[in-house]
């Protein structure tokens, strides 16, 4: 298949202070800009299903070398030129989740504002989601075994856990039933690749894939995102990152994509206005090239 070009906007992804950032950087859902797509009405129409896989700290390509990823690169569509928009972990989180990194450079708790990140804005909206965490416990905001606080941005805005933050074990209920239009995935510390090894984030991988895309919800008009949060070093933070969905169009990207990219992409299918630097960010095509 041909690959497609893509005009890189510029945009400016890492805050120099650890403090709150300054109004223009962070929109509410109430405030952020519309993108073209989005629609004032969803009535009559039904949105499509969205799913996000986070796995961990890897530079690209190291995981499409294993064989089950490869397996996925080969059949579905790889963003040659993504990165991440920080280091460490959490800022990346949030970054992919509210459009901005509130400055934050540690993986410390840090209570955010309500009401400006996707979980809150999709619930204003109407529109299910969930997210599924590996192994978490009772309390989202208590690391506990393989599960840890910082990979689950949802925790931080409110600082409390949203009722649609469930144990990754009901991702499988969901499939055969009702399914989120959003389904956020955040694997344990080891599946994620961040304590294991490579072959053990693809072992999970080759588990979990197939539940998504043998439902209808994937079937039916769904993608699947699959990203790493940060490279293992460097400045260039570029990681894998790839798109799986039905009739993609194209196989290989060239342009420039960033998780700001990622989360105006999910906006724009969930029919709500972008938030933070996700405004002015290029989308991931989904069609045809």
């Amino acid at each position: 298949m041909k690959k497609l070009t893509a005009p890189l906007l510029g945009i400016s992804i890492i805050l120099a202070a650890c403090g709150p950032p300054a109004p223009s950087q962070i929109s509410s859902s109430s405030g952020a800009a519309k993108s073209p797509s989005a629609v004032s009405s969803r009535s009559g129409s039904a949105l499509p299903h969205v799913f996000l896989i986070v796995m961990e700290n890897k530079s690209y390509p190291g995981p499409l070398t294993a064989p089950y990823t490869k397996s996925l690169a080969s059949s579905f569509g790889v963003l040659e030129n993504y990165h991440a928009v920080a280091h460490p972990s959490l800022p990346n989180y949030l970054a992919l989740t509210s459009g901005s990194t509130w400055g934050i450079t540690n993986d410390a708790y840090h209570r955010l504002p309500a009401t400006q990140d996707l979980g809150h804005q999709l619930t204003g909206a109407g529109v299910r989601w969930r997210a599924y965490m590996e192994d978490m416990g009772p309390n989202c905001l208590k690391n506990a075994g393989l599960y840890v606080v910082k990979h689950n941005p949802f925790a931080y805005y409110g600082g409390a856990c949203p009722s649609s933050v469930v144990p990754f074990d009901q991702l499988s209920t969901d499939l055969a039933g009702n399914t989120p239009n959003l389904a956020w995935i955040t694997p344990n510390l080891c599946n994620d690749t961040h304590d294991c090894s490579l072959e053990t984030g693809d072992r999970w991988l080759s588990n979990t894939v197939p539940l998504i895309t043998g439902s209808r919800a994937w079937r039916e008009g769904g993608v699947l995102f699959i990203v790493w949060d940060e490279s293992e070093g460097g400045q260039k933070n570029q990681v894998p990152s790839l798109v799986v969905a039905p009739n993609l169009g194209w196989h290989t990207l060239p342009a420039p994509f960033d998780h700001y990219s990622l989360l105006a992409t999910v906006e724009d299918r969930l029919q709500v206005p972008r938030l933070g630097l996700a405004a002015g960010a290029q989308p991931i095509p989904l069609g045809s090239a």
